[in-house]
């Protein structure tokens, strides 16, 4: 349906496809807030950290069953076992750890500190500072909501400038990845690509001091959005948001390493080695011809040549293309398992008109419904076939041959290239 709506789109009347764009995304984005987050639980962590900071207490200090932060658990995210058990209140709750107090939790890894950096954690503190503590899923739905529409609004802003149809926001306007995982499960990483999406407009559009304070603040609130960088070291001048960043990134951790020291790296270098980064068994395709700590290396080479790649090739005017390189041969390399991730891919497809890349955020979404490692190997790699039969058919040979020459270093890119 979602495909069929955006093609048929492209066919409605100039005047009215803005407003339809919009309006449809309006209708999504409110039909999503109905019922509470279904595939994920991170919300819960969203809102307790929130609630721990409104306490004035640093959501880095303690573990959500830690008993110093027992008198600030609200009913709906740490509920009475039901007969001694929380196996009735299952998937959605689980036992805190060794069932201290007679409740159950809302909140995955209940027995381990946030892993959330300080701008997501200023996100969490923002949404909840409007409502009380009773207030459950919906506050961060509809924030999830508002930031969404915000990044519809400024993808149409930015194809008007550009020249190019509006239609193609309704890629992220329509998306029902975007409905689930923005709205619905309202994950924290739709903050993280919008600002991230701003920022690299800003560059562009010759602001690289502002386009830096958002690139930091992207990478402060998730620290993939990191990634976008590369494409950007073409523009003239634009290699001013790189340190304006990093010190956006360290200025927002300061009153966090104020009041809790080292430990404000929380849970990140558990979950690291948790979900495979540190020993390569995470990299789905990689891992097959690399096993091991090899995997990581060759990953961490992978991504470096996507990154040089992008530089070169990268328009400085439009740097949408490389950016869609940039994500998407990480995507491809790192194979996260959770579809949330891909919402950073969506608006730079969108700018660039490189639909094909599109596949990649399927197959991610895919790897939720569907957990096999076999079968999202199958997925990835028909995605890869897509991009590349896409790519080869709408290239042509003067294209190949202008790329070749700034790989090598034949020919210095220029904007008017």
């Amino acid at each position: 349906m979602f495909v069929v709506a955006v093609f048929a789109v492209r066919f409605v009347p100039v005047r009215w496809m803005t407003t339809m764009v919009v309006g449809g995304a309006v209708v999504i984005g409110v039909a999503a807030l109905v019922g509470p987050p279904n595939t994920s639980t991170d919300s819960a962590r969203y809102a307790w950290d929130g609630i721990v900071q409104h306490a004035g207490i640093s959501p880095y200090a303690h573990t959500p069953q830690s008993s110093a932060l027992s008198g600030l658990r609200p009913d709906w995210l740490f509920p009475d076992k039901v007969d001694g058990t929380c196996e009735p209140l299952k998937p959605r709750f689980r036992g805190l750890g060794d069932g201290a107090d007679g409740h159950c939790v809302a909140i995955n890894r209940p027995d381990v500190v946030t892993i959330y950096p300080p701008m997501a954690q200023l996100w969490f503190a923002g949404v909840r500072a409007f409502v009380p503590v009773t207030a459950q899923y919906l506050p961060f739905q509809v924030a999830g909501l508002l930031v969404s529409l915000g990044v519809t609004i400024g993808l149409v802003a930015v194809l008007r400038r550009t020249g190019r149809p509006t239609w193609w926001a309704a890629l992220w306007a329509w998306s029902p990845l975007v409905a689930s995982e923005a709205v619905t499960n309202s994950h924290v990483d739709v903050v993280g690509a919008a600002l991230a999406t701003a920022g690299v407009v800003l560059v562009t559009f010759g602001r690289p001091i502002w386009g830096g304070i958002a690139l930091g603040a992207a990478t402060a609130t998730k620290l993939i959005p990191a990634i976008v960088y590369p494409p950007l070291l073409g523009r003239r001048g634009g290699w001013w948001a790189i340190p304006v960043g990093i010190a956006v990134f360290g200025l927002l951790y300061v009153p966090y390493v104020l009041t809790t020291g080292i430990d404000v790296l929380g849970y990140l270098p558990g979950y690291l080695s948790e979900e495979g980064y540190e020993d390569g068994s995470r990299f789905a395709l990689v891992s097959l011809l690399f096993p091991g700590d090899a995997g990581t290396v060759v990953v961490g080479l992978l991504v470096l040549l996507a990154a040089f790649v992008a530089w070169r090739l990268v328009d400085p005017s439009r740097p949408w293309s490389g950016e869609v390189l940039m994500i998407g041969v990480t995507f491809l390399a790192v194979t996260p398992r959770y579809p949330w991730y891909a919402l950073l891919l969506i608006p730079f497809v969108v700018l660039s008109g490189r639909w094909e890349w599109l596949s990649i955020g399927l197959a991610i979404a895919l790897r939720g419904v569907w957990p096999s490692v076999d079968a999202y190997r199958w997925w990835l790699l028909a995605a890869i076939v897509v991009i590349v039969v896409v790519t080869l058919v709408r290239t042509d040979r003067s294209d190949w041959r202008r790329w070749w020459e700034r790989l090598s270093f034949r020919r210095v890119p220029t904007y008017a290239d």
